[in-house]
C-alpha cells in the first residue's frame, strides 16, 4: 500500500463519496484518501439510486485518487475497479486456499459497467464520481465501493423493489462455518488491490485489462437489454468490450457500442 494514502475510519456518515467530493471541490485533496464508515446512512448507487447497507453486514468505503489525465481519458475505470475487487477478494481468501480460479468456478462475475455478482445475485456495487476543477489541475476521481459481507437474506429483504437482483454476500464464497475476516483486514486488502490496479491503469489504460475483464463478464454471449433514463431499451447479444471499456452489443448483422452512462443491464425476461 502506498505510504501516501491517508486512511480514515468514521463511525457514521451520510456518504463517504460525498465526504471526499466535498473536499475535492474545496481544493483540500493532496494525497489519496481512503475513507470507511461503519454506518453509511445515505449511501448512493448510480443514477441517484439508494445504496442500502446494514452496519456490520456491508463494507462501505471510498477512495479519492488523482490522475494526471483528463476525465475523458479514464474510460473503463469502473471495469478496472471491478477487477481490483476480485483480486482483493482472492487475496482475502488466499489463506483458505481460495484463488481466482476457485472464485470463478463458484460463480463470481462482473456486470458491466459497475456491479459484482455471485451467481447473478448482487455482491457489490461501484460508484465513481469526480472530475477536474481546471485544465491544469489533476483529475480527482472518488471511487466508492459497497460490498456485502454477510447476511445476504436480510440484505435481499432490504433491497426489495430497489433492484431486479437478490443480494449475495462475501461469506458465501468461504468454506462452510468459516468466519469472515475482520472488516479492517478486508478493507486494507481491497485498498492494496485498488492501488496496484490503478497504477497499471494509469500506465497502460483499460486495454491492458480487456481480456481479463472478458473472463469475468457475467453476460458475455447472452441476449441482454440495456435501458437508460429517458431512452428506449436496446437489446442484442453482449459481445465483450472495446479498448475503452465500452460494451459491444451485436444486433442481427451489425454491432453497436454502448458507452458508460446512466444505463442498466439485465437479462430480458
Amino acid at each position: 500500500m502506498s505510504p501516501n494514502c491517508i486512511l480514515e475510519r468514521v463511525a457514521s456518515t451520510k456518504s463517504t463519496n460525498d465526504d471526499l467530493l466535498a473536499r475535492w471541490r474545496a481544493g483540500e485533496l493532496i494525497d489519496p484518501v481512503a475513507r470507511i464508515a461503519h454506518d453509511q446512512t445515505s449511501g448512493k448507487g448510480r443514477a441517484g439510486r439508494v445504496w442500502l447497507s446494514n452496519p456490520g453486514d456491508t463494507l462501505c468505503f471510498s477512495l479519492a485518487y488523482p490522475f494526471d489525465k483528463r476525465p475523458h481519458e479514464l474510460s473503463g475505470l469502473s471495469l478496472v475497479i471491478g477487477l481490483a475487487v476480485i483480486a482483493g477478494i482472492a487475496g482475502i481468501a488466499g489463506a483458505m486456499q481460495i484463488n481466482e480460479t476457485t472464485l470463478h468456478q463458484q460463480g463470481l462475475r462482473l456486470k458491466w459497467p459497475n456491479d459484482l455478482l455471485l451467481n447473478n445475485a448482487k455482491l457489490g456495487g461501484i460508484l465513481i464520481e469526480g472530475g477536474q476543477s481546471n485544465p491544469s489541475s489533476p483529475t480527482w476521481m472518488v471511487i466508492g465501493l459497497g460490498l456485502n459481507l454477510r447476511n445476504a437474506e436480510v440484505i435481499s429483504q432490504n433491497l426489495e423493489n430497489q433492484t431486479p437482483f437478490t443480494a449475495a454476500a462475501l461469506d458465501q464464497l468461504l468454506p462452510h462455518h468459516t468466519l469472515i475476516p475482520d472488516t479492517d483486514f478486508i478493507w486494507l486488502k481491497l485498498i492494496e488491490s485498488f492501488e496496484s490496479h490503478l497504477t497499471q491503469f494509469k500506465e497502460h489504460g483499460f486495454s491492458h485489462f480487456k481480456d481479463s475483464w472478458l473472463h469475468w463478464d457475467a453476460f458475455n454471449g447472452q441476449s441482454i437489454c440495456i435501458s437508460g433514463a429517458g431512452k428506449e431499451p436496446v437489446t442484442g447479444v453482449s459481445s465483450g468490450v472495446d479498448d475503452s471499456g465500452a460494451l459491444i452489443l451485436h444486433q442481427h448483422d451489425k454491432s453497436i457500442v454502448i458507452h458508460a452512462g446512466d444505463v442498466s443491464l439485465r437479462v430480458p425476461s
